[in-house]
């Protein structure tokens, strides 16, 4: 339920889904559950994060994660790049929060061994792209999962769409060099469907505050005007761990 997916199929799936069996995923800093859920008379594997579960932080509004992890999602959709799994907002056994699609993979497939592969460069240079877009502050080298069809997917997408810069990423590689024309063709018409506030963005701007999307935009202005991949600011530019 992975490669090939139809992600319309998934997003109901996700919110028709009886839990049959959620336990806690423990190394986790907020409250998160990998998930037995049953659907259309399919089981499957889904993460849920209740807006109850998150960790109070001093740059972040309490309660606004899960919402993140669902607009990383249809960001993703809106750009055409559809790397982030399907991800819903509904109630579970602790109130509303995010579900997403369990991806499976091998977690030593991370960034840092991803990056030795020339083939896959072209999926994380878009990935980069992506996180300077959302203002990811927390892109670490576990956040990268390869499929067993050498597709890589990105997850855990609550430190996002913050007003302020707050990129923080282990993804420096392209730093100064060209975004490719093909991207920054996709920013542009995501850019034009969220400044009219046209259909295809609504399901992203449910999830974001006013203040977020005009942050967004000035972002997307901001990749189009430079064409260029971001250089690390003198701020704290690494996520901690970096894996």
């Amino acid at each position: 339920m992975t490669t090939g997916i139809d992600f319309g199929e998934a997003e109901a799936l996700l919110r028709e889904a009886e839990f049959l069996d959620c336990r806690p995923i423990w190394y986790s800093s907020n409250h998160v559950y990998l998930a037995r859920a049953c659907a259309r008379g399919e089981e499957f594997a889904l993460v849920y994060k209740p807006k109850k579960g998150e960790r109070p932080l001093w740059d972040f509004p309490d309660g606004s994660l899960y919402r993140h992890e669902a607009a990383a999602y249809e960001l993703s959709k809106l750009l055409g790049w559809p790397f982030v799994p399907p991800t819903a907002v509904r109630d579970g056994p602790e109130g509303t929060g995010s579900t997403q699609l369990f991806i499976p993979h091998d977690p030593e497939q991370h960034f840092f061994e991803q990056r030795e592969r020339p083939e896959l460069i072209p999926q994380l240079r878009r990935i980069c792209v992506f996180d300077v877009i959302a203002n990811n502050a927390d892109r670490k080298g576990g956040h990268c999962l390869l499929d067993k069809s050498e597709r890589i997917w990105c997850i855990d997408h609550g430190l996002c769409f913050h007003p302020q810069g707050k990129l923080r990423s282990v993804i420096w590689d392209w730093a100064g060099e060209d975004v490719p024309p093909g991207d920054l063709a996709d920013i542009e018409r995501a850019g034009k469907a969220i400044a009219a506030r046209d259909e295809a963005s609504a399901a992203l701007l449910t999830h974001l505050h006013t203040h977020e999307v005009t942050a967004l935009l000035h972002r997307i202005e901001r990749v189009l005007k430079e064409r260029k991949f971001p250089l690390p600011g003198q701020e704290r530019h690494y996520p901690w761990p970096l894996v």
